[in-house]
């Protein structure tokens, strides 16, 4: 039986909002021991509208010499969402295509339910596909 995403995401990710300041993303990333959050549209809504990863906040605000932001200033907006019905493979491919490490998962109302990271792929997904993907995220930008 082919493997769903909903069968390696990470259940239940820690989620901020464009409002949460900055420093406390970075906060909640240090203690989840992640590079990335899921950004949800408000407290206590499960609705995705970005993610925010470590690189962001370093590229978009640290680098720049900001001294206070909020997520909004750094995240990325608008970006690709797995169902957690999907194939396995069908995840894979569009984290290839959009050169994407990481992928919220959402159900069919489209409420975060998960994120598949690179590392995920690696653990649970076939060898050789797996391989394949991690080497098309990796390719130098199109």
């Amino acid at each position: 039986m082919a493997k769903k995403a909903e069968d390696i995401m990470t259940r239940h990710p820690q989620t901020v909002t464009p409002e949460t300041p900055i420093q406390q993303a970075a906060q909640l990333m240090q203690t989840a021991d992640t590079g990335v959050l899921p950004v949800v549209e408000s407290q206590g809504s499960r609705r995705p509208v970005g993610v925010i990863t470590d690189r962001d906040i370093t590229l978009r605000v640290v680098a720049e010499g900001r001294t206070s932001a909020t997520v909004r200033d750094a995240m990325t907006a608008n970006v690709r969402t797995a169902k957690a019905s999907d194939d396995l493979k069908d995840v894979m491919r569009v984290m290839a295509d959009e050169q994407v490490r990481r992928i919220p998962v959402v159900d069919d109302r489209g409420e975060l339910v998960g994120i598949i990271a690179q590392a995920d792929l690696v653990l649970e997904a076939d060898d050789r596909r797996a391989e394949e993907t991690i080497e098309a995220i990796s390719q130098p930008g199109r």
